[in-house]
């Protein structure tokens, strides 16, 4: 990795600012975003060709436009969880379990979603030191998730596990579809981000915050949504959601909200988490 200089770059989700941000760190781009939007990151990147795609998890927002982008480059090494990795190779599964979320809307939010050839895939474990970055296995939001901590810069790359939140505002958002929500791995995952002791957490909804704050700001969050997700209905639990957003004045216009974590989605990942813990063994 050539340069310690830190780039982010939106790739401007249905030409919204602020909704996905993506990367660049020397030669490595951390997340990619959907296919849909890969003329965006390519205008961005302009002459810069990355060497590395190093993906968080591969849910579409942050890896749609992985195997476009292995197409185009056919040299360009892609890292990932070692239980993601087959689904960049063949993602039928994955597009399938998309589909059932977001139906019709498939093709305008991802746009085509290619493979990624096998012998571009490093699949990752947790624990690799690769090109400056050292690499946790931080699971919770997605039982693949890793984080990736830049020493030099003391940031830490952290995918969607320090939650959702838009610039200049206070509030912080638990992002928690469905299908593999785990409070409790959510819980180990912030502490093991913690004992890296950074200084800034760079999220993909978005953009780049004080670690200590925003960490202890996504522990709350997601204390008082799995409280709400036991003790309310869904279409309660939506309206608390969507109270506390208008509450808060930067967080009420922020697209980041409805569109990095849909609250029809929310809390459905909590109930399927509860539903898993609670049955019988």
């Amino acid at each position: 990795m050539a340069s310690t200089a830190i780039r982010p770059i939106d790739v401007r989700q249905l030409e919204h600012e602020g909704v996905i941000c993506c990367y660049l760190v020397g030669d490595v781009l951390i997340d990619c975003g959907p296919a849909a939007r890969v003329g965006t990151l390519l205008e961005q990147l302009g002459s810069t060709r990355p060497r590395v795609l190093a993906l968080t998890h591969i849910h579409l927002d942050h890896a749609g436009a992985a195997g476009t982008l292995a197409a185009l480059w056919p040299e360009l090494e892609v890292w990932v969880h070692e239980r993601g990795a087959p689904h960049l190779v063949d993602p039928s599964r994955l597009l399938a379990s998309a589909t059932r979320l977001y139906g019709d809307d498939m093709e305008r939010l991802w746009g085509e979603v290619r493979a990624v050839p096998q012998t571009n895939v490093r699949a990752l474990q947790g624990g690799e030191a690769l090109e400056g970055l050292e690499v946790a296995y931080t699971p919770g939001h997605a039982s693949h998730h890793v984080s990736y901590w830049h020493p030099q810069t003391r940031t830490a790359f952290v995918g969607d596990v320090a939650g959702v939140r838009a610039a200049g505002s206070d509030y912080v958002l638990a992002p928690t579809p469905p299908p593999d929500i785990d409070l409790e791995a959510w819980a180990q995952s912030l502490e093991r981000v913690r004992e890296w002791r950074p200084r800034e957490l760079a999220i993909t909804h978005f953009g780049s915050f004080e670690a200590g704050a925003q960490l202890d700001a996504i522990e709350r969050a997601l204390e008082v949504a799995g409280r709400r997700s036991r003790e309310l209905s869904e279409q309660e639990f939506m309206a608390a959601v969507a109270a506390d957003i208008d509450a808060d004045e930067r967080a009420r216009d922020a697209a980041v909200y409805l569109l990095g974590a849909p609250l029809d989605q929310l809390y459905g990942g909590l109930a399927r988490y509860w539903s898993k813990r609670e049955a019988p063994r």
